[in-house]
């Protein structure tokens, strides 16, 4: 029996509830970036510096999400950026930004299968990294394949997990700085000296700059709203709430957690080999702690991962439901899942097997660095679309009130929302870490447009 359909006559399923949403957003966001770049940036930056990198990433991300909201609230679709870009700045544009948010995640994909496979050199240090990043993407994969609904809820627990670990995290980071958990070492408590031992900003203004990318790649995920718009339950109701609600618990968990982190881990010890959070359980040393810790950091980037796949599938699928691909990736199985697009997608996991296998602890920088851009080119578009769909659709004459969601502050919060994005990706060229990241992502930008205009070129001949 053919398993699978023609997606001309059937879409997906809106079995998404606001349920879902909140945790697909929070599961693609807690993970990777939060869990290891964290270090990366404390070390870059300072305690204090990382403090305030993360504080202007949160108000980014909010300038971001309220231009999302008018826009998916206005048009529901799955995998809905590259076809906001393309109907109110370019159809060059969004098959562009389209390409970009699939390398935000395939790239993604593999650097969280890579912090997945060094998490379990904590317990394994003899089995080689890219061996887990291989059993880790047949579980990631299967998750996605078997349906949408079961894709969700599983997500939705996943994320469950790490929201409740982050809590907890920050409630005993918080007694160990004040000294209510004593230190591993016998040391005093710490209170928040770390943040000033070496000077507010030991390193200047420059190094907050240079990892506001890597910050905007912790908060990447966000943005998931807007994929699954396509899928979601009643979205004039439920995207607003999530999206207000994402916010609110990103601000908390991130914020909250970066204080923590700073407070308790000298800059100097700072980095990406080993997750920040199991450094801290190691010094206050309570039994077993630092092995749960890891745990259920394990979870989180594979739920990360998890989310990952699902939306560069998606993105996949809207690129061949707009015709800028074969009409083979439009296919649906009998459950309603893009298995073809999934398929292709899972390749970006594949990259980690090369990646680990190489310089796991420089290579996940670069990689990072890489989805980094593409992520804040993808917000770039998303605020510039909204700034000219308001244009559009008021000089259409539509009443402002008809909108269901509205950003407010037009047009300041798009053409700022906008310009922090730019700065941001700017700031990559003065960490050569991640300069690798405007070299491998502005020749794939015009690469894009290249093909976009080759292939319609042709198409019209």
């Amino acid at each position: 029996m053919d398993k699978i359909k023609n997606t001309e006559q059937n879409q997906f399923q809106r079995t998404m509830k606001t349920r879902h949403l909140v945790m697909l957003s929070l599961g693609g966001v807690i993970g990777t970036g939060l869990f290891f770049n964290t270090g990366y940036i404390i070390a870059s930056a300072g305690p204090a510096g990382a403090i305030l990198a993360y504080l202007i990433g949160a108000l980014v991300v909010y300038l971001v999400m309220l231009c999302l909201g008018e826009l998916a609230v206005a048009m529901p679709e799955t995998g809905a950026f590259h076809t906001y870009a393309a109907r109110f700045i370019s159809p060059a544009t969004g098959y562009t930004v389209a390409w970009l948010y699939w390398l935000t995640w395939t790239v993604a994909l593999g650097s969280s299968l890579t912090a997945a496979g060094l998490c379990m050199q904590l317990w394994f240090p003899a089995i080689a990294i890219w061996k887990w990043c291989l059993i880790f993407c047949v579980i990631i994969f299967t998750l996605n394949i078997i349906t949408t609904r079961f894709f969700a809820e599983s997500e939705f627990w996943f994320s469950l997990i790490k929201v409740l670990t982050i809590i907890l995290f920050i409630i005993a980071g918080s007694a160990a700085i004040f000294g209510f958990i004593p230190l591993k070492d016998g040391t005093s408590a710490p209170f928040f000296t770390n943040l000033t031992t070496s000077g507010w900003l030991p390193n200047g203004i420059t190094p907050i700059l240079m990892t506001m990318v890597a910050v905007n790649f912790a908060f990447s995920g966000t943005e998931l709203i807007g994929i699954a718009a396509g899928e979601t339950v009643n979205p004039q109701k439920t995207i607003p709430l999530a999206i207000k609600t994402t916010i609110i618990r990103l601000v908390i968990f991130f914020v909250g957690t970066v204080v923590v982190l700073s407070a308790l881990i000298p800059m100097s010890e700072a980095g990406v080999s080993k997750s920040p959070f199991v450094q801290v359980f190691e010094n206050i040393g309570i039994p077993y702690a630092a092995d749960l810790l890891n745990f259920v950091i394990l979870t989180a980037i594979l739920s990360a991962a998890n989310s990952g796949l699902y939306a560069s599938g998606r993105m996949l699928w809207s690129l061949s439901n707009q015709g800028t691909l074969p009409r083979s990736f439009t296919r649906l199985s009998q459950r309603g899942v893009p298995v073809i697009a999934l398929t292709v997608s899972m390749l970006g996991g594949l990259l980690a097997l090369f990646t680990s296998v190489i310089a796991p602890d420089t290579v996940f920088v670069a990689l990072t660095a890489i989805s980094g851009f593409a992520v804040v080119a993808v917000w770039l578009s998303i605020c510039a679309s909204h700034y000219f769909f308001r244009r559009h659709y008021l000089k259409s004459g539509n009443a402002l009130s008809s909108l269901k969601f509205k950003a407010p502050l037009y047009p300041y919060v798009p053409i700022l929302g906008f310009i922090m994005c730019l700065i941001a990706c700017i700031g990559l060229a003065f960490d050569p870490e991640q300069r690798i990241a405007l070299y491998c992502g502005i020749p794939f930008v015009a690469c894009c447009y290249i093909a976009y205009y080759v292939t319609h070129y042709y198409q019209k001949k």
